[in-house]
Order: structure tokens, then C-alpha cells, then sequence
């Protein structure tokens, strides 16, 4: 029987930053519509940022793939330039508004939360968005949101797309 947890708060910062994005092994999708250098604890008082975080993923052999709409924060944009190339990927469709993390194909983070301090409950409780999302290892959810961000990372949804005239990079250019 399919698990759901339910996540509000902190609980969101919790669960999808410190425990599902780094537990993956194969490989993790990640939708957002803005991306900043989100901070995640680590043992001893240190902070890694979310692109620190990919990185280290993808030197693991995670293949990390990262699904924006937005132009990334200046902070995040800095640190991606340390990056090697093809550690992971990440593309860009203006179109992009869903929020989802799915790691190995077995679990989603599905909810509201842009991949941000204050979307995924990292800041104080007077300052992080009201924001909700769910957790779950539901076989049928879980391969229909990763069937959507494979359909706008492939670019497939490019034809039938309104805005594709105003797009920076249409996804279907080769990349």
C-alpha cells in the first residue's frame, strides 16, 4: 500500500532537502520554478548549499537533472560556476511552475515549495512561505509527474507551447 506523508513548515525543509534529494542513488528530478543557493545543515554547524549538494550527488553517480523556469539567483548562479560540467543538468522552460523531486523513480516530493529557503521552510517560521507538499512512493503518482517533467525536459511540449516564440532556449534545440 502506497505511503503518504503530508508536510507543512519546516517539516517540507525536513523531508525533501536533509533526507530525500540526498538519499538518492540512481538518479533524482527536481522541478521548480526559482532556483536560489539554498543552505541544508550539516553535522558539526557547517551549511552546503543545494548546488554544493548536486554536485556531490552527481560526482556519486546520481544522475541529477534540474527542470527551472527563472533565471537562478546570483548566489546560486556563482556557485554553479565552480561546478565541473556535466556533473548534473539543468534546463530551462519558462513554462515550468510545477514543484517536484523524485528520487530513483520511487519517491516524489510533490507540492508547492520553489526549491528556495523560504519555499521549502528553511528560514524562521516568521519568515518562510505558507507552503504545503506530500511525500509519497506511489507508483502511479510518481511515474505520472515524472512522465510530465520528461515530456518538458525532451522539449516535446515545445510544438504546442503559446510562449515558445518569447522562449530564451526552446527545449527542443538541441542541447
Amino acid at each position: 500500500m502506497p505511503q503518504f506523508e503530508y508536510l507543512t513548515g519546516e517539516r517540507i525543509y525536513a523531508r525533501v532537502l536533509a533526507d530525500l534529494i540526498p538519499s538518492a542513488k540512481d538518479s533524482l528530478l527536481v522541478a521548480t520554478a526559482t532556483l536560489k543557493a539554498t543552505r541544508i545543515p550539516k553535522p558539526g554547524g557547517h551549511a552546503e548549499s543545494v548546488v554544493r549538494l548536486f554536485e556531490r550527488l552527481g560526482d556519486g553517480g546520481v544522475e541529477v537533472r534540474i527542470l527551472h523556469s527563472g533565471v537562478p539567483s546570483g548566489p546560486f548562479l556563482e556557485e554553479l560556476k565552480a561546478v565541473r560540467p556535466g556533473v548534473f543538468h539543468m534546463r530551462r522552460c519558462p513554462r515550468t511552475h510545477f514543484k517536484a523531486a523524485i528520487a530513483d523513480g520511487q519517491r516524489l516530493y510533490l507540492g508547492s515549495a520553489n526549491l528556495t529557503g523560504a519555499g521549502l521552510g528553511a528560514k524562521s517560521a516568521g519568515r518562510r512561505n505558507f507552503e504545503i507538499g506530500l511525500v509519497t512512493d506511489d507508483p502511479v503518482l510518481v511515474d505520472t509527474v515524472a512522465d510530465l517533467f520528461e515530456a518538458v525536459w525532451s522539449g516535446s511540449m515545445c510544438q504546442t507551447c503559446h510562449q515558445r516564440p518569447h522562449c530564451p532556449v526552446p527545449l527542443e534545440s538541441p542541447w
